[in-house]
């Protein structure tokens, strides 16, 4: 987290930030149009800011583009502000803008979480712990390619409702895991109808990078669909390095009703 700091305290690092959050998923060459610097400066500042982890960054083509990851600012958010303010959250985590790609959006988000490959994995497959970071939600599937998953949390005298399903399109544990994703909490974001969503676990160290992609969005989908990902990945980290689960509100949603 003194990263985060030290990353922030520099203007120009802010200002970079703000043009990610203007137009996420920029090129270095035109993140340089902004800034009154010369390349090689613009470099530097966005390498603190990835060592950060306030940016990640995706090849594609011979293009390598740069996007705003809300994840560790969300975790600021847990540790000082939820419990006095939790409202704020929607904006602390709306800071990423759309990435249009042929009239769709995509999402990425990072976090590095001291655990192994294996028992991550165990957190994004297993029902009893994927519902201690996902609003109490579990998600029960054989998890092999081509089958099917859904989630589903209680809500006490409402019964099951039904959070989400869709297709296990590529499962390599514990390493990759690609599905095709409908929510169903709500007739509004039922109407979107579906997306897609990318775990990427890579070990460093000790420790493995998550990189969850939510992609396949149509421009100007609900928010509702990608804005809970910094809160459920802070709950994750919170829950593989502490055994503890993240009591802001949200996280609490279908939890002991």
């Amino acid at each position: 987290m003194d990263e985060v700091f030290r990353a922030l305290a520099d203007p120009t690092r802010r200002s970079l930030l703000d043009e990610l959050q203007r137009e996420d998923g920029q090129t270095l060459g035109a993140l340089e149009q902004h800034a009154s610097m010369t390349r090689f400066g613009v470099m530097k500042h966005l390498r603190v800011l990835e060592q950060a982890g306030l940016i990640t960054t995706r090849r594609r083509g011979r293009e390598k583009l740069h996007f705003l990851n809300p994840v560790p600012i969300r975790l600021v958010h847990d540790r000082w502000v939820s419990k006095y303010a939790e409202p704020w959250a929607a904006t602390l985590t709306g800071l990423k803008r759309d990435l249009e790609t042929e009239g769709l959006m995509e999402k990425v988000f990072e976090i590095y979480i001291k655990t192994t490959p294996e028992r991550l994995w165990e957190a994004i497959t297993d029902p009893a712990l994927r519902a201690r970071y996902t609003f109490g939600a579990g998600v029960e599937s054989d998890w092999t390619t081509g089958s099917t998953y859904r989630a589903s949390a209680q809500d006490g005298a409402n019964g099951e409702v039904p959070i989400s399903a869709g297709e296990n399109l590529e499962v390599d544990a514990p390493r990759r895991l690609v599905q095709s994703f409908n929510a169903l909490w709500g007739e509004d974001v039922k109407a979107e109808g579906t997306s897609r969503v990318t775990w990427e676990i890579e070990p460093v160290g000790d420790s493995c990078r998550l990189t969850v992609t939510h992609d396949q969005l149509r421009e100007g989908a609900n928010d509702q669909l990608y804005g809970g990902w910094p809160m459920i990945l802070s709950g994750l980290k919170t829950l593989l390095e502490t055994g503890e689960d993240l009591t802001t509100p949200g996280s609490l949603m279908y939890q002991d009703r």
